[in-house]
């Protein structure tokens, strides 16, 4: 195993047996905690090991969420390049395109409708990313790129 890795899944109190398994809390695998760290050099690890990627946390959310949540682009390219669903809904029905425009991250909005985000899904709650949208230039970008 990747020396980097080991480190990581210690750090972390992850088993090294089962790199695809939430944690007691189902708030992360390892995918998801190291998305959400911004540590592309683990996911690569990880992904290279053939971890599951359409796990979810308890929330419903994959680790495309969490990588959207710490906004590196390379991090959240090489998930979706390695087939994450990117328009997975979590519990509330909400998208990782509706999490960045509600959360004013316009490059990020950007870049998942770059990458075939569906801008016309819609939440539990009947709302789309455009009805979410935090700023002006989030709702301008779903309004030309979507």
């Amino acid at each position: 195993m990747n020396p980097n890795l080991a480190a990581f899944l210690d750090q972390h109190g992850f088993a090294p047996d089962n790199l695809s398994a939430l944690q007691a809390d189902r708030r992360f695998t390892p995918l998801m905690r190291a998305a959400k760290e911004g540590r592309l050099d683990i996911v690569e690890a990880l992904l290279a090991s053939g971890v599951d990627i359409a796990v979810s946390n308890a929330d419903g959310c994959n680790a495309l969420w969490l990588a959207c949540y710490n906004g590196d682009h390379a991090l959240i390219e090489r998930l979706i390049d390695a087939g994450i669903d990117i328009n997975r809904q979590n519990g509330n029905g909400a998208t990782c395109l509706m999490y960045v425009a509600s959360n004013s991250k316009p490059d990020l909005v950007k870049l998942l409708l770059e990458k075939g985000a569906d801008p016309g899904l819609k939440n539990f709650d009947d709302f789309t990313a455009r009805d979410l949208a935090a700023t002006r230039e989030c709702l301008q970008l779903l309004r030309r790129l979507a």
